[in-house]
């Protein structure tokens, strides 16, 4: 049987990102013993990889795709087919961002007070890189962990990854700039993309996964209505397109079926009560495929 050779990164992104395929409808099993996952699809051969170390392994046909940061391929500098960007993380729905930080007591203000000063970072070559474009001289040096500790000791500045700048500030750091944001991509070797098997495999969970991303947000909501509150009803009423409205037996009125974000769903339900919805029921998404 064929096989498509696919790259989880193990760590932080983990899982989120089995949640993620979840949702797509792949059951991914992991033993904490293991590299290799199982998957409820045979056609899926899964281990799990570094994401630092995916673009690497998917550039020289090791594995045929696989999920890791954009900020990691721009490390690499991998030639990779870049199949979709996937906006998730390991707390939220966001992009994470890579950010130049100095201790809340450092004279530091801007890049351009860096001259000649040491940077400590996972990041190397793409701080490099910002820092040639601010025409900076500095001395940037490869962090194995614990950035966050190394300053003001052992360097004056680092660039780390933050979601939310809560791990910055507990250790009494200062952000100054944004290095690079970043997003989970899905990406292919360029060989195995030619191949019009795992091309059509590879599009389809591409397909999968972005509608699984795109429902983790947002909700179905059915509810029944008199004829004679539609109209007001669906003027209130946000949908992710227009919402289906199908007539009940008996010209009972209507059902009325929509889409739309979780997080209006609280305040919306009382409202569409007031305007005569009945037998509301909310449920959950999990893929929305445009």
């Amino acid at each position: 049987m064929k096989k498509l050779h696919f790259g989880i990164p193990k760590g932080s992104l983990q899982d989120s990102t089995i949640a993620m395929m979840k949702n797509a409808g792949y059951k991914v099993y992991v033993n904490s013993r293991s590299y290799y996952p199982t998957v409820d699809d045979p056609e899926l051969a899964i281990r799990l990889i570094r994401p630092q170390d995916m673009s690497r392994y998917i550039e020289k046909g090791i594995i045929d795709a696989g999920l890791t940061g954009q900020d990691w391929v721009e490390e690499a500098g991998s030639d990779v087919k870049c199949i979709e960007k996937l906006v998730y993380a390991k707390q939220q729905l966001t992009k994470v961002r890579w950010v130049l930080a100095v201790p809340e007591n450092s004279s530091v203000q801007t890049v351009k007070d860096l001259h000649n000063k040491r940077i400590a970072t996972e990041l190397v070559n793409v701080t490099r890189n910002y820092l040639k474009k601010h025409s900076i001289n500095a001395d940037v040096e490869f962090s194995h962990g614990a950035t966050e500790a190394k300053t003001p000791d052992l360097v004056d500045a680092i660039v780390e990854l933050t979601e939310t700048g809560s791990s910055l500030r507990a250790n009494k750091l200062r952000i100054i700039d944004t290095v690079t944001e970043s997003s989970t991509v899905f990406i292919a070797n360029h060989t195995s993309w030619e191949d019009s098997w795992k091309r059509q495999k590879i599009e389809s969970l591409g397909l999968l996964f972005q509608g699984a991303i795109i429902a983790r947000d947002k909700v179905g909501l059915k509810m029944n209505v008199a004829t004679d509150r539609l109209e007001t009803l669906l003027e209130k009423l946000p949908a992710l397109r227009t919402p289906t409205v199908s007539h009940l037996a008996n010209d009972a009125g209507y059902a009325v079926e929509t889409v739309l974000d979780e997080s209006i769903v609280r305040n919306i339900i009382p409202e569409l009560k007031l305007l005569g919805a009945e037998g509301i029921i909310e449920y959950p998404l999990n893929k929305i495929v445009p």
